[in-house]
């Protein structure tokens, strides 16, 4: 834990961090562990960041891949991209057990300015038909490396989406289900490692709640606000939180 923070500032700080990372993912679609684990390594540990955020995360995609149907089509589509992931991010998790706290920082805010970089570029390289399944193997092993370091794969599944040329609707099922994927590797290994453990578990449980709050929120605010606008505060958000990092990992 970080500064004079008791168990109950803590949790409200938390549930505030998870309350507006679900409005987040409510209006966009993505951003979850983005914003919770940013916002989170203010108080606690990057470990204790990531631990925290892996239930809220893999419930509330459970949600939206549950929301948007067409499972079976998406899994069809998207199978590549999920195996390379899982596959990585396990990989990953396993061998990065012992890297310390301010590699990992670092390693988040190099992230959290590639998510901004390739977003605010519109960079969008063109994916021919007959090589779908290997720029599938490749982002999703990309995305994996990432995952298993910092509980975070937004840039590579996104970039891949966005070149793909996916729909809002089709986007929207995408993510949930490769985010709830990757979910399952990320939580099986820092169970393993023992990132996530006895109180840290009721932690990130108690947490559910005002993920979905915020979730249903986000919902609701989705046709009300200007996602360009919306968009455009997020990243310099991004990009200020993803600075923070990497400063307190050199100093």
């Amino acid at each position: 834990m970080r500064g004079p923070l008791d168990q109950l500032s803590l949790y409200l700080f938390a549930a505030f961090a998870l309350f507006l990372a679900g409005t987040i993912k409510g209006v966009v679609g993505l951003g979850l562990p983005t914003t919770s684990i940013a916002l989170l390594t203010l108080a606690v540990d990057i470990r204790v960041a990531i631990a925290l955020a892996i239930l809220p995360m893999l419930v509330s995609n459970a949600w939206q891949v549950h929301r948007a149907g067409e499972l079976r089509r998406s899994v069809r589509t998207y199978w590549p991209f999920v195996a390379a992931l899982m596959l990585a991010l396990a990989a990953t998790v396993a061998s990065t057990v012992n890297a310390s706290d301010a590699a990992v920082m670092g390693a988040l805010g190099a992230v959290l300015l590639l998510y901004v970089a390739t977003s605010v570029s519109g960079w969008r390289p063109a994916i021919p038909a007959a090589a779908d399944r290997p720029v599938q193997l490749g982002a999703g092993a990309l995305s994996g490396v990432m995952g298993g370091l910092v509980g975070v794969w937004a840039p590579p599944m996104a970039l891949y989406l966005a070149a793909r040329g996916t729909q809002k609707d089709e986007f929207v099922r995408a993510t949930g289900l490769i985010l709830f994927c990757g979910s399952i590797p990320l939580l099986i290994g820092y169970v393993r490692a023992g990132f996530l453990e006895g109180a840290l578990i009721w932690f990130s449980i108690a947490l559910l709640v005002p993920t979905f709050a915020g979730f249903a929120l986000g919902e609701r605010l989705r046709g009300r606000l200007s996602e360009r606008g919306f968009r455009a505060a997020l990243m310099v958000f991004f990009a200020l939180v993803g600075l923070n990092l990497i400063r307190r990992a050199l100093f």
